[in-house]
């Protein structure tokens, strides 16, 4: 009996060992696998950071070839335009020379290549053309085939009013001639007064709707009478903020009050200014 007695307690004895054998070594492997999880999700967090920087950097990338791209489109345009000015006809390299030969030397003096030398002979002659020899209330000039026309109000409007003066017709009719020559130009049309204000109970509101109304006065004048396209037609007012002189003297405030056209022809017809 005694016998069978330390035998059930060896067993049990054994089995609990066993036991706790087991459990420390699970604990073990349990611990060992929370530590393979926790390496396993650092690898996937430091993988998706990698996968980010690299969404940046391909980003950054994309925007430099985009950039190169359009930097060489630029280049080629301006290969394009210098390959057309070298082209430019023996009748039209001839035309510029008698014009410059007449311009004022002193006009003269900035100019270095080509394309300056075209800008100042088409602005001498539309200055011809459009004003008959008189420098009076007119200004224009070309800069890199833009043609931009100052337009004194004194010849186109009363004081404070936007009705176009009759004997401006003769000047807007050359303007809407030159434009109605390409029908892919936009003209531009820009309304500019002097600071003072505008007489209490006038039809005017102010001098932002002045500068406007005169724009749109002439932009109807071309339109109407002289047939130019709507389509190429912008009016536009800036009011007294981009004086040219000081608006504290007549002389300046005069200045100030004007408009400004500014055509944009392409290189054909605007080398074909210097022929006519």
């Amino acid at each position: 009996m005694m016998k069978k007695v330390m035998l059930i307690s060896a067993v049990s004895l054994s089995l609990v060992l066993g036991s706790c054998v087991s459990k420390k070594k699970y604990t073990e492997i349990e611990n060992e696998l929370d530590n393979t999880r926790s390496e396993l999700m650092k690898t996937r967090v430091a993988k998706e950071d990698c996968e980010e920087k690299y969404g940046k950097v391909q980003e950054q990338v994309s925007n430099y070839y985009a950039k190169i791209n359009s930097l060489q489109e630029e280049s080629d345009q301006k290969l394009e335009m210098v390959d057309n000015i070298a082209a430019m006809s023996v009748k039209s390299k001839e035309a510029m020379r008698k014009t410059l030969a007449k311009v004022d030397p002193e006009k003269l003096k900035g100019v270095e290549t080509l394309s300056d030398s075209i800008d100042v002979a088409i602005s001498y002659n539309l200055t011809q053309s459009l004003n008959e020899g008189e420098d009076e209330g007119i200004d224009i000039h070309v800069d890199q085939t833009v043609v931009q026309i100052t337009i004194s109000d004194e010849l186109l409007f009363k004081s404070g009013s936007y009705w176009v003066n009759p004997r401006a017709n003769r000047l807007l009719e050359k303007i809407a001639k030159v434009v109605k020559s390409e029908p892919s130009m936009e003209v531009l049309v820009e309304g500019h007064t002097d600071n003072q204000t505008i007489v209490k109970d006038s039809y005017l509101e102010d001098n932002w709707d002045l500068s406007v109304r005169r724009a749109t006065s002439i932009v109807r004048v071309l339109q109407d009478k002289y047939k130019v396209d709507g389509k190429q037609l912008i009016a536009s007012g800036r009011s007294s903020y981009m004086p040219l002189e000081d608006n504290s003297t007549a002389e300046g405030r005069e200045s100030n009050r004007r408009t400004r056209i500014v055509i944009l022809p392409n290189l054909d017809k605007f080398l074909a200014m210097l022929e006519s």
